[in-house]
């Protein structure tokens, strides 16, 4: 089963939530979409790490064929060709890679050449294996690493996809092959207007998912429990704002592996992830 573990914002306990299912959860395998700041790693702490380059092809004209016809400068919609002192000047962390300047060409002056945008890591932390993705410093958009990552998932298998935060573009690439996703969110007012957000997201891409509270204390308002009542919205576990988990977390300390305790409440949120998705 494929889990995509989301949230409206950064820093809900997504990550923290994320390694420790995919440690209770037997043989599994961890993705981290999160790939203009990837922090999963530093909780497994994977050993025999393996990179491999991700690359895009991105245009290159040739002065001697172009004659400045301006037909590829038309044709992009994302404003990475201009036509300048008599020749074609490219701005390649605007390309999206999408060959249609080559093609449009009448003139035959434009080939493309690959160009590194980031990394994939890939590696191992007991019965976890882990696939991170890493964009390089600048540029604008993550989706081709996201979709290399994805093809990392298994035929079966447990699978856990940390999604970016947010309900950006790269959210919606992470989730398009989960089979459930899980909503992480904290007990404040924008922890539940961002779960309304992401909730909409999923709804929309017609997935079925559940709700983790997480920082839950006892006997105090909790906006995003109320939000999930309001809405009929499977609560699927609560962690409670727990001081020890607070300083393992802290410490990039795996909490399922360090406390029976926390073991225990991890497992027992995978097991009714499992029942809510059947």
């Amino acid at each position: 089963m494929n889990i995509a573990v989301l949230s409206g914002k950064g820093g809900t306990g997504k990550t923290m939530v994320s390694v420790n299912l995919a440690t209770v959860a037997g043989p599994s395998v961890y993705i981290d979409c999160d790939v203009e700041e990837p922090n999963g790693h530093l909780y497994l702490r994977p050993e025999d790490v393996e990179r491999e380059a991700v690359d895009v092809l991105v245009p290159k004209s040739d002065p001697d064929k172009c004659d400045g016809c301006m037909r590829c400068v038309e044709f992009c919609r994302f404003n990475a060709l201009a036509y300048t002192l008599d020749r074609l000047t490219v701005f390649t962390e605007m390309c999206h890679s999408c060959g249609g300047c080559k093609v449009i060409c009448p003139k035959d002056a434009i080939t493309e050449y690959p160009r590194t945008i980031g990394y994939v890591e890939s590696g191992k932390s007991d019965n976890v294996k882990i696939h991170t993705g890493i964009m390089n410093i600048g540029e604008v958009a993550g989706i081709p690493i996201i979709n290399r990552l994805l093809e990392k998932i298994p035929e079966s298998g447990n699978v856990f996809i940390d999604c970016p935060p947010g309900s950006s573009c790269s959210v919606m690439e992470s989730i398009k092959d989960a089979d459930f996703c899980v909503l992480v969110s904290e007990p404040t007012v924008f922890g539940a207007h961002n779960l309304n957000m992401v909730t909409e997201l999923v709804t929309v891409f017609g997935k079925p998912f559940g709700v983790i509270l997480n920082k839950d204390i006892e006997g105090e308002r909790n906006p995003s429990e109320e939000y999930c009542i309001e809405n009929n919205l499977k609560i699927l576990g609560r962690i409670p704002f727990d001081k020890e988990l607070g300083l393992l977390s802290s410490e990039a300390v795996i909490a399922a592996r360090e406390n029976p305790k926390f073991r225990n409440l991890f497992t027992e949120i995978f097991n009714n992830i499992r029942e809510a998705a059947l």
